[in-house]
């Protein structure tokens, strides 16, 4: 691949990035489950079993239709007092290419702000992310989001 198509197949990963973080800062619960692949896998893990190894997770998804299960429980299903959320993410940083496939980290920090409350910070940690292509589009086959606290709110509702 020369350079100009090194540099455009970024660009894509960094609009699959921002389009992500937009859609889940606005709420848009719907789109969530079209940035990844039909065989997904999304799992939020404590940075402490992630680096033992261990497989406890505090949510784990492997499919796009779970993906989609957790939409209608958002709106459905969970009850909690209603907050927006806002997610600062570093810039991906390709940790190996094999074949069509993209392996990357970024950091991310995400806030938090309850209505008539100060924002706080919600979940820091890092994204280890598998990215295809599909259908000439940009899809996570594998996020992996690890928060760095052993410590987290009595419940996570939203994707992070």
């Amino acid at each position: 691949m020369n350079q100009a198509l090194e540099a455009q197949a970024y660009t894509e990963l960094l609009q699959l990035y921002a389009e992500y973080t937009a859609a889940i800062d606005a709420g848009d619960w719907d789109r969530w489950p079209e940035f990844f692949t039909e065989d997904c896998i999304y799992k939020l893990q404590p940075r402490e079993n992630h680096e033992r190894g261990l497989p406890l997770a505090t949510l784990h998804f492997h499919s796009k239709g779970m993906l989609q299960d957790r939409v209608y429980g958002i709106r459905e299903t969970l009850f909690h007092d209603p907050y927006y959320q806002r997610h600062v993410v570093s810039l991906p940083r390709v940790l190996s290419v094999d074949g069509g496939r993209w392996f990357l980290e970024a950091n991310y920090a995400v806030f938090r702000t309850k209505l008539g409350e100060l924002s706080t910070v919600f979940n820091v940690g890092r994204y280890l992310d598998e990215v295809v292509r599909v259908e000439g589009a940009l899809k996570f086959a594998s996020r992996s989001c690890i928060y760095d606290s052993e410590m987290i709110p009595n419940a996570i509702i939203y994707p992070i």
